[in-house]
């Protein structure tokens, strides 16, 4: 068998080369414990990202938005399924996941712990939170873990048609009434700043960004990509004739981006330690969720026993 020093080598010179690390691959622990944390949290932001959506779907304006609005829950739940298939290759059960998810242990997005107020609040959260997914999770499409990368690819072409979505409403509302256009504007006030912190913590605060960096499971770190999502995202407002909720944004000709004000980081830390607006009722509907749906769970487990069954019971005659 061959030494740990030299697994370790080959691992590196995996990375470096950028081929890809799979499931039967020899992986240091801590490279399988960090994906597990990612991906796991990634998973969780799927789900629980259909509670602030979900509560729209009956209160949709038409026909049209309702579908629409139908269809992007159901991709979310979709996502969910393919993050949570590429964590188990890693070795962890999707029970394990799922209680560490109700048990507090395990995070998600703080994004889906804020509410959503108004029908405005479902563009907003399509063109900035899903636009700010977009810009984090095209990255991973390139990432070192193997089935993680390749689940990236079909979740960013939807979270693509998400995010056009998501501004299509906002343009809409900006072109109608002054009601409706204060209300696409009211919206882009209360979820400008929690998108910008969907990239977590500065740079000198992050403790897993330097590590991720080093396997490449992130290529940029979270400085880098919040500033892509400030520039891509800014001349947007302007299109639809919004006001970015921050005096201190200005381009700066030298840097040739937006400078922009700073991040309550207080408030950052507080929602992701379980005190924002909406955490408890998350984790209890998704608690709720997963007790209710115990017989789904069972019968479907039972039929597959019966179907297994069955199968032998061919082979033997």
């Amino acid at each position: 068998m061959q030494n740990i020093a030299a697994l370790e080598q080959e691992f590196e010179s995996k990375i470096e080369r950028g081929i890809s690390i799979e499931p039967k691959d020899w992986m240091p622990e801590k490279y399988r414990k960090t994906h597990i944390r990612q991906i796991s949290q990634h998973a969780h932001s799927e789900i629980v990202g259909m509670l602030p959506e979900g509560n729209w779907i009956t209160r949709a304006p038409s026909l049209r938005r309702k579908v629409a609005l139908l269809a992007k829950v159901q991709d979310e739940a979709g996502h969910g399924l393919y993050l949570y298939s590429a964590a188990e290759t890693l070795g962890i059960s999707r029970d394990e996941l799922f209680e560490q998810l109700h048990s507090g242990k395990a995070k998600y997005s703080s994004i889906f712990n804020y509410p959503t107020l108004s029908w405005a609040d479902m563009g907003a959260i399509g063109w900035l939170v899903d636009g700010a997914a977009i810009i984090n999770q095209v990255m991973l499409t390139r990432t070192s873990y193997g089935p993680y990368a390749r689940a990236m690819v079909r979740i960013c072409k939807e979270e693509s048609f998400h995010q056009r979505q998501g501004y299509e409403i906002m343009l809409t509302l900006s072109k109608g009434t002054p009601e409706q256009k204060q209300m696409a504007q009211d919206s882009l006030n209360r979820w400008w700043w929690p998108s910008l912190m969907m990239f977590g913590p500065t740079d000198a605060e992050s403790t897993h960004t330097a590590q991720s960096m080093k396997w490449k499971i992130k290529l940029k770190t979270n400085d880098e990509l919040r500033q892509q999502f400030v520039d891509i995202t800014v001349p947007q407002a302007e299109i639809l004739g919004l006001t970015i909720p921050d005096p201190d944004l200005k381009w700066n000709e030298e840097r040739e981006q937006y400078d922009f004000g700073a991040i309550d980081w207080e408030e950052f830390w507080q929602v992701v330690k379980g005190h924002g607006p909406c955490n408890k009722e998350r984790i209890a509907a998704r608690k709720n969720a997963f007790e209710g749906g115990a017989w789904v769970r069972e019968a479907a487990i039972a039929h597959a026993e019966k179907k297994a069954a069955r199968t032998e019971l061919k082979k033997a005659v």
